[in-house]
């Protein structure tokens, strides 16, 4: 067997010094549901899926392996929290939870409900369709459903 270089699966530490910003493309993609103690939660502006993103507010983490032992507990914590409000709230038939980030680079957790017979059941809601608008107001009352449902309101 071969020794493994010191620091091996360890995460790499991160700068005190780096300012966390939300990824442009998850700014662009999704609005603010509101701060948990470690996330902030975001909902995707597709109508066709109810669907979350938790955000881990630490700079420079792209892998939940880039969290600290505490920060994954508090993420683990969080991503059950806002999955068992989404399930409330849609009566969904599954959840789909999933940290891919081939396409933002920033860590972040994708909460989707699913139904039986959705656009993209039983495969991966990514590609499936385009985006559907919201009709007017029917995204800021499920923003404010999903802020009382997680106990933000």
């Amino acid at each position: 067997m071969q020794a493994q270089p010191a620091g091996y699966g360890k995460a790499a530490p991160m700068s005190t010094q780096e300012k966390w910003e939300l990824h442009p493309q998850l700014a662009q993609d999704a609005v603010a549901v509101g701060d948990l103690a470690l996330s902030r939660v975001l909902a995707m502006n597709d109508a066709g899926y109810p669907w979350l993103v938790v955000v881990p507010r630490r700079a420079g983490a792209s892998e939940i392996i880039d969290l600290s032992a505490a920060d994954q507990g508090a993420l683990t914590v969080e991503l059950a929290q806002v999955a068992g409000a989404l399930k409330r709230l849609t009566g969904c038939d599954k959840l789909n939870i999933a940290a891919i980030g081939n396409m933002v680079p920033q860590l972040h957790v994708h909460v989707v409900a699913r139904r039986r017979g959705d656009a993209a059941w039983p495969k991966p809601v990514w590609g499936a369709a385009p985006p559907q608008a919201y009709p007017p107001g029917a995204l800021a009352q499920f923003v404010d459903e999903v802020r009382q449902a997680i106990g933000l309101a």
